[in-house]
């Protein structure tokens, strides 16, 4: 037995606007319901939160292999240059000497991305398998996530990539690659999919 009541089992929905609290009755529908304060539509969850999630979060999947195994740019200089991805501009940079840009551009362009698909996928098998594991820790796992996602961004590793590859000139040339690309589109999914999902679910299997 817990301590706690949820919500939506009290009557009442949260605006996802204003953060209202707002009182529904537990027969009625509260998407016809509008909040008080900023007149937003209430919802009691996300409308489709879990078919959402799934299909960002598989399309991210299925493109973070080309966003690592496609060359982000090909950086020619004087006639010279080849395809870079990711892994070998953190390598370039391990070779410069550059340990701390290699770091932060592997923990931000390879590390984050990948962390942020199992934590999300770990969050929808556990809501469709009704698991009442630990919420709170569930939960806080989806703030992070939510959090460091957002410091997943293209421009770290591009100009990282950049200065240890090549030394500007007016005969430097940069070409964008396919795996830029598909890196950019793995960034946006994923912030989308965490957008999406909605960590109500999580209490409401808790509550069962």
């Amino acid at each position: 037995m817990t301590d706690w009541t949820s919500a939506a089992s009290a009557g009442l929905v949260a605006c996802d606007t204003c953060e209202l609290l707002c009182r529904v009755p537990q027969t009625a529908t509260a998407r016809h319901y509008f909040c008080p304060c900023c007149g937003a539509r209430l919802h009691r969850r996300y409308p489709g939160s879990l078919q959402k999630t799934w299909a960002l979060l598989i399309a991210a999947m299925l493109l973070y292999i080309p966003a690592n195994t496609l060359p982000v740019m090909s950086v020619v200089y004087l006639g010279q240059g080849e395809p870079a991805t990711i892994l070998g501009g953190v390598m370039q940079l391990i070779q410069e000497g550059m340990w701390p840009l290699a770091l932060i551009v592997f923990v931000a362009s390879i590390f984050v991305p990948l962390l942020k698909m199992v934590v999300l996928l770990w969050l929808l098998v556990s809501v469709h398998r009704h698991s009442s594991f630990r919420p709170v820790e569930r939960t806080r796992f989806y703030r992070v996530t939510e959090f460091i996602g957002r410091w997943s961004m293209v421009d770290i590793f591009v100009i990282a990539i950049l200065v240890a590859l090549v030394k500007f000139g007016a005969l430097a040339n940069v070409e964008p690659g396919a795996g830029s690309v598909s890196f950019a589109a793995v960034v946006v999914l994923t912030m989308f999919a965490a957008h999406t999902f909605d960590p109500r679910l999580i209490w409401d299997c808790a509550d069962d």
